[in-house]
Order: structure tokens, then C-alpha cells, then sequence
């Protein structure tokens, strides 16, 4: 099957597989159906990642992040008396299959809430699931932005917390032309429409964009065109195990990244382990944190985690948005005194959190979190040395309402 019907096809697959579900199941008409509210010594919480598949270098991590999260509450007695318990699905790298498991969270296992996903694409498909169930989700990972949902959560950076950052950096270093690379899916093309349009406004010119299929691995091409091109700087929004085979030929093509720097803003610490360290040394990053970010509360959150997991591994933005999302809900869950949704959502508005990352707090008006931006230097070491902060977190604006040259975007 060619490429663009395949696309067409798993689309299609998308919307056949939400229909067929929110018609077997349930829209959920009483607030407690999909609220985890009934009885019993537990409240259940969905947790929703790949843990398979091209992803799955990215989203075991983050799981095991909020499962920590979780531990961490239990062990503190709890919340509102019980303990919480995890029901933990793979959603294997597939956006049919996020619907499909995020359906099964809300109907079969009654979860007063689910924390998953990580593309946007994964995101896309299960957004009418808990918007159609009135339930509640919470997605952990930087995204494009010009997207809200009453049902979601976005503990993650939305555009003007880190490609804008990203993109000024890169201005105030001199880089006035870019190339730029990215997986084929709604994250990365979304993303480059706003690149493109901050690019026409500040005096950037974009020499090329290229995209890739998830998973892909044959970079010969794309590294040829930059080659040619010759850009200040590569914007890189590939996400996956793509980034491995792309830094590894880029680097054996003899590309630096001293003569041409990559900006990746799906690449952490986790990424940096599989790409091999050699391969994406000296190249940048945009998050709101990193595992060397100062402070008491990283230093306890990545002890825990080292402790729970392994002292080999390692911190990174998107488990640590995860990890927050947990602690978030159980704030929210407190201050209303119930799991049912609508009073969650109506206590979660100006919840603040002293997390690894610093002072997070969500606005009660788009559901997205109040947020410090970092650009960080990839270390031979595989940390990330951070080089440039917004020095106080950046409210969130993912309509980017506030940037002229964004007018229309959205």
C-alpha cells in the first residue's frame, strides 16, 4: 500500500475504532461511571504508554516515573483515605490502540483518571474518547499547541514554553537560516507551520523540511540535503528511535555540531542513551528540565528514582511532567475532596506544585501549566548542561494569542 494511503488508511482506523468503542460503551452519563467514585479501599488511575513499538525509548520512562509518583502517595497514607491503584496498558506505538485501551481504562476499569500518552498523534486519538466519556486525562509531554479540551490535562510545555524559547535562542546566537527535519504526524508538521511563521516574522529563512515516518532509519538523504543546504542551525522534531539512526549518520557524515547545530525538542536524557551520547554530544535541546537542574527537590526526586529503578538511570523532562501530573491530580483530588471529574477540574485551577522542575502551577483557564523554559548542551556524558532559562516560569499560551506574527495559526 503506498505511503499517503497507509496514512489515509491508519486514520481511518482511528475514527472506525473510536466509533465502534464510544458506541459499545459508553458515553458516562453518571459522573461516577467513569470516576472511579464507587467503593472499596483503592481508586483506580489508567496509566497509558507505549511500552512497545517504535515509542517505547521514550514512554517506559514515563511510566515508570508516575508509578513512583504513585508509591510515593501511597506511602504517605494515601489519598482521601485509600490507596491508589495502577492499571497499566500498553498502547504499543499505535494511535488506534490508544483509543481502543483508553476506552477500556474508562469503562471496564472504572480509573477515576488516566495519565498517558506521549505524540500527538497518540493524543488526537483519545482525545474524543474522554471527551465523549467526560473523563479526565493527563498528558505528560511537550506538544504543539493551538489545542485545549476541558477533559485534558497538559502538564507538558505547549509551544510558546519551548520551540518559541527554542527559536529566540537560536536568533540571539546569529542562526538566520534553518533546516528543518521532523516525523511525519501531526506534532512535527504543526510545529514547523509555527517555526516557519516565527521564522518570516524575525528574519529567518527556512532553506528546507524534511519528514520521515515514524520508525524510519535511513537518514543517507536528508543528511545529503543538509549537506547542500548548509543551514545556521537544524530544528529536529523527530520523536522515537528515528533520532538514533539520524544522529548516528549525521555524525558519520562528518556534520558537527559546532559547524551546524541540531535544536531537538523530543530528545532527553532518555534519547540521549539510545542515540550514544558520542552521537549527539555538543548539540541542543529546549525542555523546562533537566536531570542536573538545581535544587533540593530534583536532587530528592532523581535519588528516588535511581533508588526505584537502577542508579544507571537517568531523568528526564517528559517523566518528570508525568511524575508531576500525578502529584497534581492528588492536589486537585484533595482540594475538592472527591475523583469525580467536574470537581476535579473545578479545584485544579491555580494548584501549585514545587516540583523537580521548580514552581509549576495549572491555569484553571486552558488546563496547561505554568512553566520554565531551559535550552541545554548535550554533555559527552549523555547529561545536558543547561545554557539559557526564561528565569521564571512562562504562563502558558497555546493559541500563542500573545505573538503577532501567529495571528491565524490556530
Amino acid at each position: 500500500m503506498p505511503r499517503g494511503a497507509k496514512r489515509r488508511h491508519a486514520g481511518l482506523v482511528v475514527l472506525a475504532a473510536v466509533t465502534v468503542l464510544l458506541a459499545a460503551g459508553g458515553c458516562a452519563e453518571d459522573p461516577t461511571a467513569a470516576s472511579g467514585a464507587g467503593g472499596g479501599d483503592t481508586i483506580k488511575v489508567g496509566i497509558l504508554h507505549s511500552l512497545s513499538g517504535t515509542m517505547a525509548i521514550s514512554e517506559v520512562t514515563v511510566r515508570d516515573a508516575e508509578l513512583l509518583a504513585i508509591e510515593e502517595i501511597n506511602a504517605a497514607g494515601g489519598l482521601l483515605g485509600k490507596r491508589i491503584e495502577a492499571v497499566v496498558e500498553d498502547g504499543a506505538s499505535d494511535w488506534p490502540t490508544f483509543a481502543e485501551k483508553a476506552q477500556k481504562l474508562i469503562s471496564a476499569d472504572r480509573v477515576a483518571t488516566v495519565f498517558g500518552g506521549w505524540t500527538s498523534a497518540s493524543r488526537k486519538a483519545m482525545l474524543p474518547v474522554f471527551e465523549r466519556n467526560k473523563a479526565l486525562l493527563w498528558y505528560p509531554v511537550q506538544y504543539e499547541g493551538l489545542e485545549s479540551s476541558p477533559y485534558i490535562f497538559y502538564t507538558g510545555a505547549t509551544t510558546n514554553q519551548q520551540i518559541v524559547p527554542g527559536l529566540d535562542y537560536l536568533k540571539e546566537q546569529g542562526a538566520k537560516s534553518l533546516f528543518l527535519v521532523g516525523s511525519d504526524y501531526v506534532f512535527p508538521r504543526t510545529a514547523n507551520k509555527i517555526i516557519k511563521a516565527y521564522a518570516a516574522a524575525n528574519g529567518m529563512t527556512v532553506l528546507g523540511e524534511e519528514y520521515t515516518p515514524l520508525g524510519h532509519t535511513e537518514y543517507s538523504t536528508v543528511v545529503n540535503k543538509l549537506q547542500q543546504a548548509q543551514p545556521d542551525a537544524v530544528f529536529n522534531t523527530l520523536n522515537g528511535d528515528s533520532n538514533v539512526a539520524f544522529f548516528k549518520q549525521l555524525r558519520s557524515s562528518g556534520i558537527t555540531a559546532e559547524a551546524m547545530p541540531t535544536v531537538s525538542v523530543s530528545v532527553a536524557e532518555e534519547e540521549v542513551v539510545g542515540i550514544g551520547p558520542e552521537n549527539v554530544a555538543g548539540h541542543l535541546v529546549a525542555w523546562n528540565y533537566y536531570q542536573t537542574t538545581t535544587g533540593a527537590r530534583n536532587d530528592t526526586f532523581v535519588k528516588a528514582f535511581k533508588g526505584k529503578y537502577g542508579a544507571g538511570k537517568v531523568t528526564s523532562d517528559p517523566m518528570e511532567a508525568g511524575y508531576n501530573a500525578v502529584h497534581l491530580w492528588a492536589a486537585a483530588v484533595k482540594k475538592a475532596g472527591s475523583v469525580e471529574v467536574e470537581a476535579v477540574r473545578k479545584a485544579a485551577g491555580g494548584i501549585t506544585l514545587e516540583a523537580p522542575e521548580g514552581t509549576v502551577t495549572i491555569d484553571g483557564e486552558n488546563q496547561h501549566v505554568y512553566k520554565t523554559a531551559r535550552i541545554g548542551l548535550v554533555q559527552p556524558d549523555g547529561q545536558i548542561k543547561e545554557v539559557w532559562n526564561s528565569g521564571q516560569p512562562i504562563k502558558p499560551d497555546p493559541y500563542l494569542k500573545g505573538y503577532p506574527w501567529a495571528t491565524g495559526l490556530s
